[in-house]
Formats: C-alpha cells, structure tokens, sequence
C-alpha cells in the first residue's frame, strides 16, 4: 500500500496537475521525454510525473533522459538503478560537453551557458529519435522569479519562463510542470520520497547570476516578513495567467471519461450488429 503524501509532497503534485491541466501541457498518447539532471527538481518532476501518470484520465507515456555532462562518466548510476527498480525507461548518455565548454573552444560564453546549450541541443536530437511530443524541464518558481530578473536587468524587457511553449512547428512542446512550486517544497518532498539525488562535479558549479539576484531580492525583502513571498506569488499568478487556456479548451477529466465510454459503446455495438448479421 502506498504512503499518504505528506503537504510539500501532496503541494508538488497538485500544483503541477493544476499547470498541466490549465495551460493544456499533456494530451491523450503523449510522448514525454523528462530532462533529468541527478538534481532535486528534475528528480521531483519524474516522481511527480509518475504519479499524475495514474491519475490523469487519458494515458501518456514517459521517459528519463540524462546527459552526463562527462567530468564523472558513472556520476549518473543512482539515477539508473533508482529507474530499473521502478520499472521506468531511461536514455542516459555521456558527454564531453563540461570539459569542452572549460577549453579554449569555448571563448565567448560563460561554461554554464556553453554546456547548457550543448545539452539542449542533444536533448531535442533524443526526442525526435525517440518520437517523443514532449520534453520536461524540472524548472521551479525559484526560476521563474531568476529569469524574470535577469530579462529585466540585463535584457530591458518584461518576460518570465513560459510553462508552456511549441517548437519546430509543432513537433515538440516544451513543458515545466513544476514552475509553480517554491524551492522549499521541492526540496522537502525529495527527502521525503528519499529520491537519490547526486551532486554536480562540474568544477564551474556554484554560485551564478541567478543565484545572485535572488540573493538582492532577499536583501531587498530583509525588513518584510511577507515580502519575498510576495513577489513570487505575484510573477507565478503573472505567468499562470498569461497561459492559461479559456476553459471550454481545458480537457475535463468527467467529459473525457465519458466520451471514452461512449466510444467503447458505440464500438461493441458495431461488433453487435455486425455478428448479428451474419447469423442471419
């Protein structure tokens, strides 16, 4: 029998079902390939991806994928065995993608933006090998607020993390279930799920620029006890907001229920009628 989800657990998997049902994230036959670093957001979103998997009315599929970025080839073996004991396919690969970034082949970019970019691209290169409709990022309310910052500081314009987003035509949608959740949850709800999480050895791993303006925004909400939180309850309602889809496109979990009955009806009925035909 299963253990009742304690709150950071239960919060986790609610909040990215109400995401993934309000901005139309999944439909009936996804495909959906999980980007997963070893950290604990991407672990989170695979469990809780595990778990919607059941309670979702219409049925997708799902599968790990990891890039070893290549300082530790067997850095990513928690993550392998944590997926065969549940019975959940994987696609692990290792890179040379963290050394190169470190060498002078890469001049231009900082190493975290040279090998994120290098993984991304992989990413998209495994879901159309594999056929996937979707990739999963595990990005949390922690980054929402970060990226909203570093565009309004460094590139002057007003945007967020899309939770939602189409690419190349169509073929694949990009998708962050998670982008609800404050950092405080996702982290609880690894303990609590005892998820293997493992650290990163890239030696550029550490402190960022993301992680510096979240640190202002602290220091700019030293003196309120509401104050940070308010800030990142207002851009999460802002993003949610502006994706939300109208709601006679929300897939109603009742109506399809339904409608999957009806055909199954309909369906038995032709093979009815069908079979009394031919004794007659």
């Amino acid at each position: 029998m299963s253990k009742k989800l304690q709150y950071s657990q239960e919060h986790c998997v609610r909040s990215a079902g109400k995401a993934m049902q309000n901005t139309g994230m999944l439909f009936p036959n996804a495909k959906v390939g999980i980007a997963v670093s070893g950290g604990v957001d991407s672990f989170v979103l695979l469990k809780v991806l595990q778990i919607r998997q059941k309670i979702l009315p219409f049925p997708f599929e799902f599968m790990a994928i990891h890039i070893n970025a290549g300082f530790d080839p067997t850095n990513h073996a928690p993550l392998e065995e944590w997926l065969k004991r549940e019975n959940i396919k994987g696609h692990m690969e290792v890179t040379d993608h963290g050394p190169r970034a470190h060498t002078d082949e890469n001049r231009t970019n900082s190493p975290c933006f040279f090998c994120a970019r290098l993984r991304r691209k992989r990413l998209f290169e495994i879901c159309g090998e594999n056929g996937l409709t979707h990739l999963a990022f595990g990005h949390n309310a922690d980054d929402l607020v970060s990226t909203f910052l570093l565009n309004l500081v460094q590139a002057g314009r007003v945007d967020g993390m899309s939770m939602n987003e189409s690419f190349f035509g169509g073929i694949l949608n990009v998708i962050r279930p998670l982008i609800m959740v404050e950092k405080p949850h996702i982290i609880k709800a690894a303990k609590l799920w005892e998820l293997p999480i493992f650290s990163n050895p890239c030696p550029s791993a550490g402190g960022t620029k993301r992680s510096e303006l979240l640190g202002k925004l602290d220091h700019l909400c030293k003196d309120s006890q509401t104050g940070r939180r308010n800030v990142y309850q207002a851009l999460i309602r802002w993003q949610y907001e502006k994706q939300a889809l109208d709601p006679k496109d929300i897939i109603s979990p009742k109506e399809y229920i339904e409608a999957l009955k009806q055909k199954k009806a309909n369906e038995a009925n032709e093979v009815n009628g069908i079979i009394g035909e031919n004794k007659e």
